[in-house]
């Protein structure tokens, strides 16, 4: 999901909310009026009081318990059975007492949410009937009251249902309007993302094939034209050195356009790649160039490796181009919640100062490293002064999984 973006799990449009409480209001009145009703039913002595306040109670169970009953996403045939069972023991209390007249109320509720339309309104007018009739049954006689009461409270249920479903309607379409824009606005993003993505990409790799993979070509094709035509000699052995390290280098090159690994992480462990590195730079630039292992090896995510063995690249290439150093240590260092990597170099070293007034010359090599290990969430660290060499200590911080933080 987009940066900002509110799932509708834990946003709602205040319609639901106020629906949710009418919900729960319609519970709570069910539930009082039912305690009332039973509480007036033995207070008033009647024959039946202790068989009706039984009633009620099992009636309570069955209502609390089966409430899950009533919910829109449950079965159909649930529902009803719950709503049948729940309105026959309701009219088994009215029997027993008037005092239950007042559940019907609420009672009228759930038979407009469950059975809506013509089937509600005809439940609706039986009720009604059942209440006028017990009145007149337990006070021996009808007056308007006992007949205007329940027939307006019948009435004031249907509108007030009706009002209910429409907002009910009105909620849902605002709920799913809103899902619908979020996902909108989710999709566009992601496609806008991966688009930019694949643009640069594109361009990265339209610069590399023109620029660096055909320059390291014709190299290719210059020393070999160089190493046939030279003596067997030590020269020869540096041209063939040379064209070894452009063929490398044009072997990088092509892959990264094909948007793959490394070649020399293709098909050994970042440790064996380091040390083969090392060999190649000892070989050619003369320096004792030393690899090591700090820790019992984990396996690292292949961006991970990538980065670190770029990192490890660019410091012995600036080792080779300006330390002037006889010795230089490449140290990979597993450390549980992390992953180091230092290089250090006996070299001539350098003033620190000059990485933060870099103008374009020297130095974007370790800026540029930098960038790559902080863009992982790792720190890159400089230690140097003029005449004592250079050390770098690259650390990048491991999530319980071992990938990257």
């Amino acid at each position: 999901m987009a940066v900002g973006a509110r799932s509708t799990a834990s946003w709602l449009p205040p319609g639901i909310t106020v629906l949710r409480g009418l919900r729960w209001v319609l519970h709570a009145s069910f539930l009082l009026l039912l305690t009332i009703a039973a509480v007036q039913g033995v207070a008033d002595d009647a024959p039946y009081r202790w068989v009706a306040a039984g009633g009620a109670a099992l009636l309570a169970v069955v209502y609390a318990t089966g409430g899950r009953a009533a919910r829109r996403d449950a079965r159909r045939w649930t529902q009803l059975l719950w709503l049948a069972v729940v309105t026959a023991l309701w009219g088994g209390l009215l029997v027993a007492s008037p005092h239950f007249s007042w559940v019907a109320f609420p009672l009228f509720f759930w038979h407009l949410h469950l059975l809506g339309g013509r089937h509600a309104v005809g439940a609706i007018a039986v009720i009604t009937a059942a209440v006028v009739a017990t009145q007149g049954l337990h006070s021996g006689g009808l007056d308007a009251a006992m007949v205007l009461g329940p027939a307006l409270g019948a009435v004031s249920a249907v509108v007030i249902s009706v009002g209910y479903s429409t907002l009910y309607r009105e909620s849902q379409q605002r709920l799913r309007l809103i899902e619908e824009l979020t996902r909108a606005r989710d999709e566009l993003s992601s496609s806008q993302h991966r688009a930019g993505v694949l643009a640069e990409r594109e361009r990265l790799a339209r610069e590399i094939h023109d620029t660096l993979a055909q320059g390291l070509s014709s190299i290719v094709l210059l020393l070999r034209a160089a190493e046939n035509e030279l003596p067997a000699g030590r020269g020869r052995d540096h041209v063939r050195d040379a064209r070894a390290s452009a063929v490398t280098n044009l072997e990088e090159a092509r892959r990264f356009v094909r948007d793959l690994t490394p070649p020399s992480l293709a098909t050994q462990s970042l440790a064996e790649a380091l040390r083969r590195l090392c060999q190649r730079v000892g070989r050619e630039s003369g320096i004792d160039c030393q690899s090591r292992i700090d820790g019992p090896p984990t396996p690292l995510p292949a961006a991970v490796e990538v980065a670190l063995l770029r990192s490890a690249q660019a410091s012995l290439a600036n080792v080779v181009a300006h330390a002037r150093a006889t010795t230089t240590v490449v140290t990979l260092g597993f450390l549980g919640n992390e992953v180091t990597l230092d290089i250090f170099d006996d070299g001539v070293g350098f003033d620190p100062a000059a990485l933060d007034t870099y103008e374009g010359g020297t130095g974007f090599g370790l800026i540029a490293l930098r960038d790559r290990i902080t863009a992982f969430g790792g720190t890159v660290d400089v230690e140097t002064s003029p005449g004592l060499g250079t050390a770098i200590a690259v650390r990048l911080p491991l999530s319980d999984e071992g990938e990257a933080t």
